[in-house]
C-alpha cells in the first residue's frame, strides 16, 4: 500500500514537472511501456526473478484444498433447537459428530530430532488419514445441508415441501424415492429431483405410447376419434359393471352363495363346508390354501397323539393371524383336541 502511494505521487509529481498536458496516467504508462517493456527493460530486467515467493496453497477443490473443510453458515435453528441437535452455530459444529474419535489419530503425535524416515512417514500416514476423515465429515454436512435434513428432523420442511410440489407424489413414487435413496449421497439435491421428474415423465410418456398403440389396434388414426373411442369404452365397461352388479343379485335371489363370490370359481371351493367358506372369504385365504393347511394341522395332531415326533411344515404364507384363527376354528369345529390348539 505504501508503494503504491509513493509510485501515485511520484507519477503526479513528474506529471506537473510536464506540464498540464500530460494526466499522472498517462505518464505511469509512458513509463512502463517505453522503460520496463522496453529495450532498457528487457536488458536490465531478467526472465526468472530469483528468491520469488512460490505459492504452495492447493488450488480450491483439489485433494488438500482448505475449502474442503470450510465451515458452512450456520444453521438458523432457534436455542432450544441448538439444544435438542447438540449443535453449536459459532462452529458449526455437533457435540457428537461422525466418526467421533478422529482426532485421537494426531492428538499424540509430535515431531521430534532424532526421528528416523520410517517414524515421519507413518506420521505423515496419520495426518492424511485424519485429514480424510474431516473430507468425510464435512461431506455428509453438506448432504445434510443441502437435502434439509435438519429442518426435516425438526418437522419443519413439511409445509415448505407442499407448497413446492405442483402436484401430488402418489404411494408408488414414495416408494421409489425410498428405494433411491442411496443415490443422494451421490448427487445434490436438484439433481435429484430433475431425475425423479424425468423418471415420472418417461411413465407418463410410456403410458401414453401405450395408449396410442391400443388406439392404433382399434384402427383409430386420429385424435378426434379417440374422444369417441373412450366415450364407448367407458359405456361398455359401465354395461359390464352393472350386469356383474345384476349377477350377483340374481344369485342372492336365487339361494346361492352370492357372498362367497370372492373365493367360488377359485379350485377347491366344492369341498369347503359352509362354514369354512365364511371362514376363507373372513381371511382372503383361497379354499386350495385352507385346505393344504389344514390337512397338515390335522395329521401333525394325529402324529403327536400316536407319539411320533413330528416337525412343523406349514407354508410360509401363513402367518401368526391366520394360524392362530385357523387353529381356533378347526378346535371348535372338533378336527383337534383343545390341548393341541
Amino acid at each position: 500500500r505504501c508503494c503504491r502511494k509513493y509510485c501515485r505521487s511520484t507519477f503526479e509529481d513528474m506529471a506537473a514537472h510536464v506540464g498540464a498536458s500530460r494526466t499522472p496516467q498517462e505518464v505511469m504508462e509512458h513509463y512502463v511501456s517505453m522503460y520496463i517493456h522496453g529495450n532498457l527493460g528487457k536488458a536490465c530486467i531478467p526472465d526468472t526473478i530469483p528468491n520469488r515467493v512460490t505459492d504452495h496453497t492447493c488450488p480450491s477443490g483439489g485433494p488438500l484444498s482448505p475449502s474442503l473443510t470450510t465451515p458452512l453458515p450456520p444453521l438458523d435453528i432457534s436455542v432450544a433447537e441448538q439444544q435438542q441437535l447438540g449443535y453449536m452455530p459459532l462452529r458449526d459444529d455437533y457435540e457428537i459428530e461422525y466418526d467421533q474419535d478422529a482426532e485421537t489419530l494426531i492428538s499424540g503425535l509430535s515431531v521430534n530430532y532424532d526421528d528416523d524416515d520410517v517414524e515421519i512417514e507413518l506420521k505423515r500416514a496419520h495426518v492424511d488419514m485424519y485429514v480424510r476423515k474431516l473430507r468425510e465429515r464435512q461431506r455428509r454436512k453438506n448432504i445434510a445441508r443441502d437435502y434439509n435434513l435438519v429442518p426435516a428432523f425438526l418437522g419443519k420442511d413439511k409445509k415448505e415441501k407442499e407448497k413446492a410440489l405442483k402436484r401430488k407424489i402418489t404411494k408408488e413414487e414414495k416408494e421409489l424415492r425410498l428405494k433411491l435413496r442411496p443415490l443422494y449421497q451421490f448427487m445434490s439435491c436438484k439433481e435429484f429431483d430433475d431425475l425423479f421428474e424425468n423418471m415420472h415423465k418417461e411413465k407418463m410418456l410410456r403410458a401414453k405410447i401405450r395408449e396410442l398403440q391400443r388406439y392404433r389396434r382399434n384402427g383409430i388414426t386420429k385424435m378426434e376419434e379417440s374422444a369417441e373411442y373412450e366415450a364407448a369404452r367407458h359405456k361398455r365397461e359401465k354395461r359390464k359393471e352393472n350386469k356383474n352388479l345384476a349377477g350377483s343379485k340374481r344369485g342372492k335371489e336365487d339361494g346361492k352363495d352370492g357372498e362367497f363370490a370372492a373365493i367360488e370359481n377359485l379350485p377347491g371351493f366344492e369341498l369347503l363346508s359352509d362354514r369354512e367358506k365364511v371362514l376363507c372369504t373372513s381371511l382372503n385365504l383361497s379354499p386350495a390354501r385352507y385346505v393344504t393347511v389344514k390337512t397338515i394341522i390335522i395329521k401333525d395332531h394325529l402324529q403327536k397323539r400316536q407319539g411320533i415326533p413330528s416337525k412343523s411344515r406349514l407354508p410360509s404364507y401363513l402367518d401368526k393371524v391366520l394360524k392362530k384363527r385357523i387353529l381356533n376354528f378347526l378346535t371348535e369345529s372338533g378336527w383337534i383336541s383343545r390341548d393341541a390348539s
